[in-house]
């Protein structure tokens, strides 16, 4: 039975609207029914269509949360957590219909502290705000990726970006949480201990479940002095072959790159012509080391060394902050920079991730790819980890189109897997990409299936997103 269908043949109008009467009285005017606010609340920033919940509660407490799962449980409709909307893959959507939480008035630095290299944090704190208020105090947190998303809405999609070749990923970042079950229960999956033998890792369950577990309204979260010194700098190289072998042989000897970026030479195009940049049109790495200034002097060069026997270089690098600061501006906005390439078009991202050592093969059979199907589509990636994803430019008023990309999308996948690798690296899978979890867990979809049922056992936990009943 198609999503749509099932969707229709579960939706009970007079339960919605019942529920929707109960939650207006405990939240006023912080539930939202208005059509505008409610498809906001239904986007996605790819090509899947726009799916509005029935109204947008905006709770202030976890205690406002568990009111509203309790409310919408009662009545049998379904929640749908909401960060700040700039997941990929259909996360937000409500194609059941229900009450989207929007996490805005949660925005909150409840407590850091700087001696364990801590911080708790309501799930609407962005990382950008995080890390504003963590300045002075010489800590940040690591996990960049790119979009200035909330750090529950990064919790939930298990999000990484570009320091998680040295920093690690969400889920490595992550200590303890609150999260408001199905029943309305809230309960505590750690402590704040560095490490722990006691009962199952529920941390971890919860990172990366994309909402459909239960509603997150706490994190604690890991971390960081802020480096002594930071140099950055870009990296030419002739061929994508020769970026991503360079990547391989300085992760393999120990260099502590804290981001290597590759780009393609349509990507470098793109960030030239939408940053105002003027850098060499052919594949590059941008790279950034942490450390003392000794450190990262000697980590520079010995970096330009593997470039250099590579073919590739020079390695120009910097410490000038604002040089940093403009350089990795223009990569987090490769997005839409690749935008501005065709006006009209859309763009469809798309993530892969495969083990290191099959990172070039992967990459230049997918430009390959490419080619052959004559698309428009720069790639960029956070290549120190395997993960590299491509923009598909695609006129979505041409059927022809919209099937070739469709079909690109599928062949990166089936590549991704035959090398071990996985269907996504961070956007995550929400409707996007569940189709391809059989062929990449295999029988334990169906293990991820039954922690679903004994935890939301009526589905209500953002339906139809990774597995469905």
């Amino acid at each position: 039975m198609a999503v749509a269908e099932l969707a229709g043949e579960r939706r009970n109008e007079t339960a919605v609207k019942a529920a929707i009467a109960a939650l207006a009285a405990k939240f006023g005017n912080r539930l939202v029914t208005s059509q505008a606010v409610r498809e906001q609340h239904g986007n996605s920033l790819t090509w899947i269509p726009n799916q509005p919940p029935d109204a947008v509660a905006f709770p202030q407490s976890a205690e406002d949360v568990q009111d509203a799962v309790r409310i919408c449980g009662q009545h049998k409709v379904p929640v749908i957590p909401y960060g700040t909307g700039t997941s990929l893959e259909g996360h937000i959507n409500a194609p059941q219909g229900g009450v989207s939480i929007d996490f805005r008035d949660m925005n909150r630095v409840l407590s850091v502290h700087a001696e364990d290299l801590d911080c708790v944090v309501q799930p609407g704190v962005t990382r950008k705000q995080l890390n504003e208020y963590l300045r002075d105090q010489g800590l940040f947190f690591p996990i960049d990726p790119g979009a200035d998303a909330s750090i529950g809405g990064m919790t939930a999609t298990r999000a990484s970006g570009t320091n998680a070749v040295r920093y690690g990923t969400m889920k490595d970042n992550v200590l303890a949480l609150k999260v408001v079950l199905a029943n309305g229960e809230i309960i505590t999956t750690s402590s704040r201990a560095k490490k722990s033998s006691a009962g199952y890792d529920l941390t971890r369950l919860f990172v990366g479940s994309e909402g459909t577990l239960g509603v997150i309204t706490e994190i604690t979260v890991k971390l960081h002095g802020i480096p002594e010194q930071i140099a950055g700098g870009i990296c030419p190289f002739p061929s994508v072959e020769a970026a991503c072998n360079a990547t391989i042989t300085t992760i393999q000897s120990g260099i502590p790159v804290a981001r290597i970026e590759l780009l393609d030479e349509a990507q470098v195009k793109a960030c030239n012509a939408f940053s105002k940049l003027d850098l060499p049109e052919t594949p590059m790495l941008f790279l950034e080391f942490h450390g003392t200034e000794a450190g990262v002097a000697e980590q520079s060069a010995r970096f330009g060394e593997i470039a250099a026997d590579l073919g590739g270089g020079p390695f120009k690098w910097t410490v000038n902050a604002e040089e940093r600061t403009k350089l990795w501006q223009a990569r987090h906005d490769a997005y839409w920079a690749v935008v501005r390439l065709r006006p009209g078009a859309k763009a469809f991202a798309t993530d892969v991730c495969v083990p290191l050592s099959r990172l070039a093969e992967c990459v230049t059979e997918t430009q390959r790819d490419i080619a052959e199907h004559n698309l428009i589509a720069p790639i960029v990636g956070h290549v120190g980890d395997g993960n590299f994803h491509t923009s598909v430019l695609v006129d979505m008023d041409d059927p022809a189109e919209v099937a070739a990309t469709k079909a690109f999308s599928e062949r990166l996948v089936r590549r991704a897997l035959a090398m071990e690798g996985t269907c996504t690296g961070e956007h995550g899978v929400g409707q996007g990409k569940m189709k391809y979890l059989a062929a990449e867990h295999g029988e334990a979809l169906s293990t991820m299936r039954a922690i679903k049922r004994a935890l939301d056992p009526e589905d209500l936990m953002n339906p139809g997103k990774i597995v469905a009943f």
